[in-house]
């Protein structure tokens, strides 16, 4: 039987948010080949703030004394045949990632880890803000009569916080 302890679950999630970096830098990069540089920023962005994500795990994990392996990941989609796909793979990430960190706010809750659970608990707050400002970047880009129109959406808009939330935890080697 596979380990599901909270620390297991954890350190398995470092390599997940890694993944979606590699992911959202891939997609970054495939509009940025498509000239359209909002939603290649946007991306850039994003990838940032998986990254950083997995190094606020990587520091709580070193806090508590766990030992600490840097996963490799799988290869990345790099092509896509419409600008809805990769929106579409991005909110769909990003939906397993809010099952995944549910996942391990049970798990510390079942081991009574209160650090733990308290630590998951900002992530469950940013699982919120990452969903839905990816459904609302997937609605644009379904409704936009035009790519001009989904830059134009960016530049005046915005979509999340880019990673500046003052609550955030604290990063290993310090937050991008």
């Amino acid at each position: 039987m596979a380990d599901t302890s909270f620390s297991t679950l954890l350190a398995r999630q470092v390599g997940n948010e890694l993944a979606a970096s590699q992911q959202y830098l891939a997609i970054a990069v495939w509009f940025d080949g498509q000239d359209l540089p909002r939603l290649a920023a946007h991306f850039y962005r994003q990838s940032l703030e998986e990254r950083n994500h997995s190094l606020m795990m990587v520091q709580y994990m070193l806090d508590r004394g766990h030992d600490v392996q840097i996963p490799g990941v799988e290869p990345v989609r790099n092509n896509f045949t419409s600008v809805v796909e990769p929106v579409a793979l991005a909110l769909a990430q990003e939906k397993q990632v809010t099952a995944d960190i549910e996942a391990m706010f049970a798990r510390a809750r079942a081991e009574n880890d209160a650090l733990g659970e308290q630590f998951m608990l900002w992530f469950l707050k940013e699982q919120v803000e990452e969903v839905a400002s990816m459904s609302t970047l997937l609605t644009i880009v379904e409704r936009a009569d035009n790519l001009f129109d989904v830059e134009n959406f960016l530049a005046r808009e915005g979509v999340g916080d880019a990673g500046t939330d003052p609550n955030m935890p604290p990063t290993a080697g310090g937050a991008l």
